[in-house]
């Protein structure tokens, strides 16, 4: 079982990391308003958004990462930071498909694995 909780919680992280580089780095650029369905207008005038929501996305991923690291050495404390960046995620994604229904795929691609991370980790320890 801990090894699926640490796969799902690396492809979590990864995900998370992918989000940031499209925010952060590309807003504007036609594939990343495609996949977010932003106008060429709409994107410049949410660029600075983007790009600090993009480092929230990477800061959950890095989170994750240090509790995957620390795991093995120190497991309550790996398994804490675990709960805390994948956690984050998965409300990240609820509160984005509480806020507007439309938005259910965005969630389940930023918030599926990182939920099953959460509930995995939870029964195991």
């Amino acid at each position: 079982m801990n090894l699926v909780i640490g796969l799902l919680a690396a492809i979590a992280a990864l995900t998370h990391v992918y989000i940031f580089v499209l925010e952060s780095f590309r807003w504007t650029a036609p594939g990343t308003r495609r996949i977010f369905g932003f106008s060429e207008q709409a994107a410049e005038s949410t660029r600075e958004l983007a790009y600090n929501q993009g480092f929230y996305n990477l800061f959950l991923a890095i989170v994750t990462v240090v509790g995957l690291a620390l795991w093995p050495a120190v497991p309550a404390a790996g398994v804490a930071l675990i709960l805390a960046g994948t956690g984050s995620m998965a409300a990240a994604a609820l509160v984005l498909v509480t806020r507007d229904s439309r938005k259910m795929r965005a969630a389940l691609a930023q918030g599926a694995v990182p939920a099953l991370a959460v509930v995995l980790t939870l029964f195991t320890f």
